[in-house]
């Protein structure tokens, strides 16, 4: 079983995610989409072959409908397809925290090189891989950094793609992505400082800057809210958990005079994960079990 998790560079125009949903047809498990970052997750699961299919499709698309010359948005992004990773789940239908083993990481890289050649052919697109599809196992941050500057694409055009860019496509362990939404509640505090807040806490709990092990985090502007947000992919979740993650964001934001008003999971996590929260957490968070992959691949295979 995969897991492939499909980040394109779109999401303000509903229909457009609507019509890039559909292609992937009873793969898809679920869509989040966030207009600030201007981008949607769509999450896929099932058998290999069909999730390459799926995810193939996906990305006709996205590329034929999505023309990232007139893209903005506080996320990072390479491409109108910016990431697609390839997951490891056990065929039992229960995701291992940390992947499925060595092997079935070799195989997902396996899955994802071939895919990224197959679509870097038929669409025109360069790609870049990383993670376990990576045989020199370079990161995502990585190719943002690198890409086209220090590095040429392992498939594909040597330049960008004029409307669609470029993707990175890898194999990786399962992470969870969450966004801490931010508030100083003072009525009189400026966005800009709600901001410079969110990124002192980002800093603080990332692991590059000594924070938390397995923790990627950044602070943004959310224009539409008038809010601040801590991002954070936990990579590592055996190093550190959703709760201690989202706590560890509590405290600092507290620090800096400011409270955490809301956790949003962006796509799934696996049961594991949410077993081993506090009723406490789970209670403030308001994270759910109809939230795991488990329980979409259960529902999508009774469908």
């Amino acid at each position: 079983m995969l897991e492939c998790v499909v980040n394109i560079s779109e999401g303000r125009r509903l229909d457009v995610v609507e019509a890039v949903a559909a292609a992937c047809g009873p793969t898809l498990l679920d869509v989040h989409t966030d207009s600030d970052h201007h981008r949607s997750v769509l999450t896929l699961g099932g058998l290999p072959d069909v999730v390459a299919e799926a995810a193939l499709a996906l990305a006709r698309a996205a590329v034929g409908r999505i023309d990232l010359s007139g893209h903005a948005g506080v996320h990072p992004r390479l491409g109108a397809v910016d990431v697609v990773p390839f997951v490891p789940l056990p065929s039992a239908g229960r995701p291992a925290r940390t992947g499925d083993g060595a092997s079935g990481l070799t195989a997902a890289g396996e899955v994802a090189r071939a895919w990224a050649e197959r679509a870097a052919d038929e669409l025109g697109v360069p790609v870049f891989l990383y993670g376990n599809a990576d045989p020199a196992g370079r990161s995502l941050p990585e190719v943002r950094r690198g890409a086209f500057r220090e590095r040429r694409p392992d498939f594909g055009p040597g330049e960008p793609h004029p409307t669609a860019g470029a993707m990175a496509v890898g194999a990786r362990p399962i992470l969870v992505a969450l966004n801490c939404e931010l508030d100083a509640g003072d009525g009189g505090r400026k966005l800009g400082a709600d901001v410079a807040a969110a990124r002192a806490v980002a800093r603080a709990v990332r692991e590059r800057d000594g924070g938390l092990p397995g923790v990627r985090a950044l602070g943004f502007d959310l224009a539409s809210k008038r809010r601040a947000q801590v991002s954070m992919n936990l990579v590592d979740l055996a190093a550190t958990g959703v709760e201690t993650a989202c706590e560890a964001v509590r405290r600092e934001a507290e620090r800096h005079g400011a409270r955490v008003t809301a956790v949003e999971l962006v796509g799934l996590l696996p049961a594991a994960e949410l077993e081993r929260c506090s009723p406490a957490f789970l209670d403030w968070s308001g994270l759910s079990p109809d939230r795991t992959i488990e329980a979409r691949l259960e529902a999508a295979g009774s469908g």
